[in-house]
């Protein structure tokens, strides 16, 4: 489900978890919502938030994620600068930078992040539990991985050209061994 905020910001719902509590004079039940915000322009967060009521609790948790934005460099502004992994609990996500055109090859709650991102060309693979609190806590660990050439470039002390010409060496070789 796709809301637009007065922030230029889309939230995706991607859970909703009734919780039944029985008590004496009967049953009280609550709700908690995990929302994905964020700008497709490269900032994105992840809310949650539990109330007696599905609205409020969607209200609460749009409010966390507008607090906890991150940023994501993307190349050319529609896919990753490279492959990356990770896991968290039983989930382990696959990432990997894909070709003009392919679109978003990704399922579950890994799809409301990379549209909610603003990811136009990416492959990701989840393996283990698809459970979408896991799942996006893979991914935002996946995410906050990435680095630009120019970041790397800086850590190896050399030049954006070196590490832009080696990365292409390597998947040239990639292509050619398959």
């Amino acid at each position: 489900m796709l809301n637009k905020n007065e922030d230029n910001l889309v939230s995706f719902i991607a859970q909703v978890r009734r919780n039944d509590k029985v008590v004496k004079g009967g049953k009280n039940c609550s709700y908690s919502v995990l929302v994905i915000c964020g700008d497709q322009k490269g900032r994105w967060a992840v809310g949650f938030g539990k109330h007696k009521e599905v609205l409020l609790s969607k209200q609460k948790a749009i409010r966390s994620a507008k607090n906890n934005l991150m940023r994501v460099n993307l190349k050319e502004s529609r896919t990753i600068h490279h492959d990356v992994e990770a896991s968290h609990g039983a989930t382990n996500v696959y990432l990997r930078s894909a070709e003009k055109g392919t679109g978003i090859v990704a399922g579950g709650a890994m799809r409301l992040i990379f549209e909610a991102l603003g990811v136009k060309d990416i492959v990701a693979k989840c393996v283990g539990s698809s459970c979408p609190h896991n799942l996006v806590h893979a991914t935002m660990k996946a995410l906050k991985l990435l680095r630009t050439p120019k970041t790397i470039a800086i850590m190896r002390r050399k030049n954006v050209d070196e590490i832009i010409r080696n990365s292409k060496m390597l998947t040239k070789l990639v292509k050619e061994s398959n």
